[in-house]
């Protein structure tokens, strides 16, 4: 079980050792790419690797820590399908702690269809069950623009999980003029991606996005953005 701190706690919740639990994480295939990750200064959205944004696609992403900054070990795949962005940022988020299941049993574990997962809580359930035990919560940002105490919880919630090696799931809405980058800019996209990496000097938090909008996989974006995207969904931290 977790702990979740209130806004009272926040504001000690900024700073602080970097954790990792002893669970063990799979060792990759080695067939899979991997990438490490560019720290402070290099935040543009890229591919990653060139070439490699077919449905299904692996890359290992390596770990890595700053100063200022924590990011996670994660087994990144793209959707495999239009619809199940809720299954691929479930299991790279899984990835962090264990071998994750495939997509496809995750989507079935999400009750997934073709119109998508529903809701930010069918992903809190499924994190818990697969990892045992009642980390994940559901948090819910309603407002749009969320609340201060909406975004002081958020950036509690991702300092928090991350340095405890636990990615966070988080349910957008990407009208146009408000988009990550890549995304199809005459389209408002419903969506799913996990938020595995931040940086508390320029608030930053790093991205992996299993729908590779225009090749866009892992990448930075502001706090503030984020913060914006989530209303009126919801994410599991």
């Amino acid at each position: 079980m977790r702990r979740r701190l209130v806004s009272t706690a926040i504001a000690v919740a900024t700073v602080g050792v970097l954790l990792h639990p002893g669970m063990a994480q799979a060792s990759p295939a080695s067939n899979i790419p991997s990438v490490s990750v560019r720290a402070h200064g290099t935040k543009a959205g890229t591919a990653v690797v060139s070439g490699h944004d077919q449905p299904g696609t692996r890359l290992q992403v390596d770990s890595g820590s700053t100063r200022s900054g924590h990011w996670l070990q994660i087994d990144y795949q793209v959707q495999e399908t239009g619809y199940w962005c809720g299954p691929a940022a479930t299991r790279i988020a899984l990835s962090a702690r264990m071998a994750p299941p495939s997509q496809g049993v995750l989507a079935g574990q999400l009750g997934t269809t073709q119109a998508g997962t529903d809701h930010i809580g069918q992903v809190t359930g499924v994190l818990n069950s697969n990892l045992g035990g009642g980390w994940y919560e559901t948090k819910e940002m309603p407002n749009d623009p969320p609340t201060q105490a909406q975004r002081d919880l958020l950036w509690y919630d991702i300092v928090f999980d991350i340095d405890r090696n636990y990615p966070l799931v988080a349910n957008i809405v990407a009208p146009p003029g408000n988009q990550p980058p890549g995304y199809p800019s005459d389209q408002t996209i419903y969506h799913y991606f996990t938020v595995f990496g931040y940086d508390d000097v320029d608030r930053t938090v790093l991205i992996a996005d299993p729908a590779s909008f225009s090749g866009n996989q892992i990448y930075w974006i502001s706090f503030d953005q984020l913060a914006t995207l989530i209303p009126p969904k919801g994410y599991s931290a």
